[in-house]
Parts: structure tokens; sequence; C-alpha cells
């Protein structure tokens, strides 16, 4: 069975065409490395990156992180080729495949049939499927996308640019604020009115978040584009684990430090954690049908929370174990 419950604070996007990131990849700290043949690989690049891709995948100890491919959307004669060659050649070796542009149910369905007859003759375990939601349709239809395919769904993620693009939406910077996204107070007593920002992205990334825990999958927000920006992007990061999700794209190297800090349960997080788990224990052993802590009643939900962070801490001590 696939595994559908790993790490996913970092998803570093590195570009096929280029064999020094390639070579970085594998040490660069993500939780997932997505090897990119789309967006950032030229026209006429598209041959030779899926080569250096099935090189660095042979050569290199990918052991500290999991492994995704970006292949072309499939509207294009690209994505085929994609599948075929480096799924045949290197399927043993990748975590999952990311669909960009999906737009409805139908999308996916192609993608997994076709990883199903590679894996059939080649003799490999199943292989996860990511999906972006950045259109306008991919949106319209993000629920029935969501719960299409679960013995391959494992995440969604907020690809922002593109459904941008797609909504024609008026936007100043990727996954940043716009300062014509807000509201103007009332006057107060002064006369004066205030103009408080709000997030544009808010509506898509919690529809999505939504359908994700609908249906059993990991929420992931898309890039950052100002990578000159730390700030910007941790403000960015914070707004979607607030909503719910469980990591973020790097589109550059520093920012999977940044999206490991936020997606990272804090020390106060995790011993509060383990402090509500002990005190459902003590009260099972008790025969106590009600859980408090701290002069507060602790419901069935924040049980399943502390679970959560409990089992996260755990899986990020084993990540850095690995030798």
């Amino acid at each position: 069975m696939a595994i559908k419950n790993r790490l996913h604070r970092s998803e570093l996007a590195v570009p096929g065409s280029n064999k020094r990131m390639l070579e970085k990849a594998p040490t660069s700290g993500a939780d997932i490395v997505f090897l990119d043949l789309e967006d950032a690989v030229a026209p006429d690049d598209k041959a030779q990156a899926r080569a250096n891709i099935i090189e660095a995948l042979s050569i290199y100890d990918w052991s500290r992180c999991a492994v995704s491919i970006r292949i072309n959307g499939l509207d294009t004669h690209f994505c085929y080729r994609d599948l075929v060659e480096i799924v045949e050649a290197c399927g043993d070796k990748l975590d999952t495949i990311l669909i960009p542009k999906v737009g409805s149910p139908e999308d996916v369905y192609f993608v997994a049939t076709m990883l199903s007859q590679i894996e059939q003759a080649r003799g490999f375990a199943p292989i996860n499927i990511h999906v972006l939601i950045e259109t306008a349709m991919g949106m319209a239809n993000v629920e029935a996308i969501a719960r299409c395919c679960p013995e391959r769904m494992e995440a969604m993620v907020f690809g922002v640019a593109d459904y941008a693009a797609s909504v024609r939406a008026r936007t100043t910077q990727i996954g940043g604020a716009n300062p014509e996204y807000g509201m103007l107070t009332d006057p107060n007593d002064g006369g004066e009115r205030f103009f408080h920002w709000g997030d544009q992205w808010h509506f898509g990334l919690s529809r999505m978040a939504a359908a994700c825990r609908a249906y059993g999958l990991r929420p992931i927000d898309g890039p950052f584009g100002d990578f000159s920006d730390p700030e910007g992007f941790r403000a960015a990061a914070r707004r979607a684990a607030a909503l719910g999700c469980e990591g973020k794209w790097a589109i550059h190297p520093s920012q999977v430090a940044l999206a490991n800090e936020v997606f990272t349960p804090t020390e106060k997080e995790v011993d509060r954690a383990h402090r509500i788990i002990e005190a459902m224990q003590q009260a099972a052993r008790e025969g106590k049908g009600a859980v408090s802590l701290d002069g507060r009643l602790i419901d069935a939900a924040s049980i399943r929370m502390a679970e959560n962070v409990v089992t996260q801490i755990n899986q990020i001590e084993s990540r850095r174990n690995v030798p």
C-alpha cells in the first residue's frame, strides 16, 4: 500500500533542466522534492530534462526526502512521454506524480491508468498522485477531484499563480498580499477612515483545504514568488497553516527552512499535546468520562489534534535520524 501520511512541510521545486540543482536537491532539507518538467522547463529542453531527471534519480541518494515529478499538462504532447520515460526507468524511486492544471476527475483517471499499466509491466509498487488546483475549472470541481481516486490521491496543492490568471484576478505578486484587496472602515468620531488589507486567496485555499480534509488528502499551499522576502513567506505560510494546510512550496532553497519552521509544531504545542494525551489516559484509568487540563474541559477534537501533533513530531524526529 502506498504511503499516505508522509511529511509535507516543505516541497522544493527543482527544474529538470538544471543539473546543478538536481545534484543539490536530495540534501536540501525539504520533506518532498518535486522535479519539474512543466513551467520551469522551456519546450525545447523537455526531452533533455527527462534524461537529466532519470540520471539524477539513478545516481543520487534520495533517502532523506520523498520524490515527486511534475509532469507537463494533459493538454500537451509532452505529458505521456514524461510518464512513460521516467516511470518506466525510475518508477521504483518515485513517491508521487504531480499533475498540473487538474480540471476534472478525468484528468486524474488518465494518469492513474497510465501509472497502473507501467507498474504492472515493470513490477513497481503503486505511485501516489498529487494534483495542482490552479484553474477556475479545478476549483469548481475540487470536491469531485478530491474523492475521485482514493487509492492513489495523496495531496492537493493550491497553484496561486495560474489560478490568478485563470480567474483573471488582479494581483501584484505570486502568493503575496495585494494592497488593492481590502476594506475601508466607516469614519470614526474624528472622521478618519482606515484601510485594512485582506487575504485575496483565502477563499480558494480554504475551499481546497476543506475538500482535502473531507476525503483524507493533504492540503499544501503553493508558491510565494518573492524569495528575497523571508518574512513575507513566513506570513503566507502561517496563513496557510491556520487554514489547515500541512506545508508549502519552496521555489528557492532558502525557503525550505522557513517552511519547515512554520509547519513544525512548537515545543509548547508538543508539550501540551503530550499532556492532553496523558490526561486522557489517566481519566480512562480512573473510569472518568470527562477529561480536563489546566481548568479546561478537553473534548474529542482536542484529543485528535493532540494525537496529530505527536504523530507529526515523531515523523520529524525519524527524518532527523536518517543518516
